[in-house]
């Protein structure tokens, strides 16, 4: 059952946790919700999670890129305190992981660059950099931001609370030509980032054929 149908029945909000990029999971909740979408940025850190992850497809297969953040074992800290570490190069290893992933995929000509550049300053929150990934992604499929929430969600049982994976997924995504389609098995929650790449301007389309 789509989000469309799903909203009809009572849904009041679908809620995402603040993203580095986001998963197709994440973006379908994003395109199908419309505006009943709100990103929760009041609650604290997860750790091993897309809150500062994201996976991309390598031709050794996926590969988990992560914003090193100063302090991440703390307990209970607050998602907008999260600082990121800049001690170690991992901007660098992110874009040097993205071009030799997606070089020769359709659109990295067109969307890489646009990409690039949010690697072109040290963001000193990861919400801020988590923000200016969103604001990219959105412009790239001109669908309107999301709602943002500074204050703790709680959820009630009528909503899509999708910040807490260990409950399970439901989600089926729609197979699309990734790269290293010709050797790996297709992955279905990869980064917005893989399918921007490989499907460009059809990505909505994509998404709009996933269910939640």
């Amino acid at each position: 059952m789509g989000v469309a149908q799903t909203t009809k029945k009572g849904i009041t909000m679908i809620i995402l946790p603040s993203a580095y990029f986001g998963s197709t999971e994440y973006w379908t909740a994003i395109r199908q919700g419309g505006g009943n979408v709100v990103i929760d940025c009041g609650e604290n850190y997860v750790k091993r999670s897309e809150r500062n992850r994201t996976e991309i497809l390598t031709s050794g297969g996926v590969m988990q890129l992560s914003v090193q953040l100063q302090h991440a074992n703390r307990p209970r800290q607050p998602m907008r305190s999260m600082r990121i570490d800049y001690s170690k190069r991992w901007q660098h290893q992110h874009l040097v992981a993205m071009e030799s992933a997606y070089r020769n995929s359709p659109y990295y000509d067109y969307y890489a660059e646009r990409f690039a550049k949010l690697y072109n300053r040290e963001w000193k929150y990861l919400i801020d950099l988590n923000y200016a990934t969103l604001e990219a992604v959105c412009s790239i499929l001109k669908c309107p931001l999301p709602r943002i929430s500074e204050e703790y969600i709680v959820a009630t049982e009528r909503d899509i609370d999708l910040r807490d994976k260990k409950r399970g997924s439901t989600f089926v995504a729609e197979p699309y030509v990734q790269v290293f389609s010709d050797r790996l098995e297709f992955e279905p929650r990869m980064s917005i980032y893989d399918l921007v790449m490989c499907e460009g301007p059809a990505t909505n389309g994509v998404l709009a054929a996933c269910r939640l």
